[in-house]
């Protein structure tokens, strides 16, 4: 069988309002499991691909900061 996580991704959420799709955000995020990380991973994708330079700058600088608050627990 041959899977394609990342279009059976985009298949569950097509439909998908800003609401539900913040929904889903947050879902994974609080839920911390391991097996949303894929999910996110695309939303990620499609975001980063749809940004001008000025929003992946700023998405950037608050990953750094992310990154280094994660890191300093």
């Amino acid at each position: 069988m041959d899977l394609n996580l990342r279009e059976a991704i985009l298949s569950n959420i097509a439909s998908n309002n800003q609401d539900q799709l913040e929904a889903t955000i947050v879902d994974a995020v609080q839920s911390g499991e391991e097996k949303m990380l894929p999910g996110l991973g695309v939303l990620f994708e499609l975001i980063w691909e749809h940004a001008d330079e000025q929003d992946k700058h700023h998405m950037l600088e608050a990953l750094e900061q992310g990154v280094k608050q994660a890191t300093a627990r």
